[in-house]
């Protein structure tokens, strides 16, 4: 089934304001110790975005690639002036000679791909032998109590069961790939319970700061407020402070060529 499109180049404008409450750096420190394992070579990431985690990874002597969807969102990279290679293109449409890199990776990204499936027969071709693919990402299968924005917004959840493959889907894709030395590992968490109306300020709370959301409609995210303001005002009629759950596990998984 192919995704609901969210249309980036709308959000690229704002969209870097989500790291602003993302925490530790896991998943950059992971990143890294990944681009060291395959000897330093070419790394690509699908599904760049604003270039936010190459940044994180300038320094890699024989370079930095990006590649995504939405204009506007490398547009955003194109801004930050550093020394990465960015193309315009599609996941399952790698324009890239086979045996190209060393590390192909993803992030909070392979939910948005067309045909997920694809995208890892494409990183086996040019992954170079040795090479590695690493996805990361989280499973609301497994994290369904620990966002409050599954609870205040109807129909969230059960759209992102449709739209985030499971772990295993995934690791079963690698593996009809040909990719060995499977690994899944918790690697970052990000954001901080929200104590009472604090939560009104969460980055995460606006409609163009996640996928989730912008693809609600303005009734449906207007509701999901209201039902927020409305918990608040009971919980502090009671003399009560409402604590909203707001962490997001990401986890890793590797597969080897």
């Amino acid at each position: 089934m192919i995704p609901q499109q969210v249309d980036y180049d709308a959000v690229a404008s704002t969209y870097n304001r989500r790291f602003a409450e993302e925490l530790g750096g896991g998943a950059l420190l992971a990143l890294r110790e990944m681009t060291q394992a395959v000897g330093s070579d070419r790394v690509l990431e699908v599904g760049c975005g604003t270039g936010h985690w190459l940044a994180g990874l300038r320094g890699v002597p024989n370079g930095l690639y990006g590649i995504d969807l939405s204009a506007g969102m490398l547009k955003q990279a194109q801004g930050r002036a550093l020394p990465f290679t960015l193309i315009r293109g599609r996941a399952e449409a790698l324009p890239f000679a086979a045996a190209s890199f060393g590390l192909v990776y993803c992030i909070n990204a392979i939910h948005h791909f067309a045909r997920p499936d694809e995208f890892i027969r494409q990183a086996r071709l040019v992954l170079r032998g040795g090479g590695a693919l690493t996805v990361l990402g989280t499973d609301p299968r497994v994290h369904r109590n620990d966002w409050y924005v599954y609870d205040y917004f109807d129909g969230v959840y059960e759209n992102d069961l449709r739209r985030f493959p499971a772990w295993e889907q995934v690791q079963a894709w690698m593996a009809q790939c040909g990719f060995e030395r499977m690994e899944l590992r918790p690697v970052d968490e990000m954001g901080k319970p929200k104590h009472g109306r604090e939560v009104l300020q969460d980055p995460f709370l606006e409609k163009n700061a996640t996928s989730q959301l912008i693809l609600l409609s303005d009734q449906a995210y207007a509701a999901g407020l209201e039902r927020i303001r409305s918990a608040l005002e009971s919980a502090e009629a009671m003399g009560e402070t409402l604590i909203f759950r707001n962490t997001i596990r990401i986890q890793m998984l590797t597969g080897w060529v």
